[in-house]
């Protein structure tokens, strides 16, 4: 069965504007839009990410980088890299958790990237 909206969608519309862009679509797709989903409905949890997305701005702010795509992209690149190094891996897309309380007690490194997306959601980079 074919999505009759994908079938009449433009290649351009498939395929990512940049590589930064593409690294940013496949963390949305892995944690993103199950994190933020879940952040919207737990305002506990939407406060853990707002503030990982604070230390985000600063964190590039202090590396003279602006919250777009390839500076978000560069940031997660990181937090993949720190966390492929210390043996975690993530999910892949739609195998994130669900509940909110699942993503409370998510390592830290999800809840970042969850964070990275939420501020590329914002930023109209994605």
């Amino acid at each position: 069965m074919t999505n009759e909206f994908l079938a009449f969608a433009p290649v351009s519309a498939l395929v990512p504007a940049s590589p930064a862009t593409g690294l940013l679509d496949e963390m949305m797709a892995r944690v993103g839009v199950d994190g933020i989903v879940a952040a919207l409905a737990d305002p506990g949890l939407l406060a853990l990410v707002d503030q990982h997305a604070a230390a985000v701005r600063d964190a590039l702010e202090s590396a003279g980088r602006d919250a777009g795509a390839d500076g978000l992209a560069g940031y997660a690149r990181a937090i993949v890299a720190g966390a492929r190094r210390m043996g975690r891996a993530l999910p892949e897309p739609g195998f994130a958790p669900a509940a909110p309380a699942e993503w409370k007690a998510a390592d830290w490194h999800l809840l970042r990237l969850v964070a990275i997306c939420m501020i590329a959601e914002q930023n109209g980079v994605l």
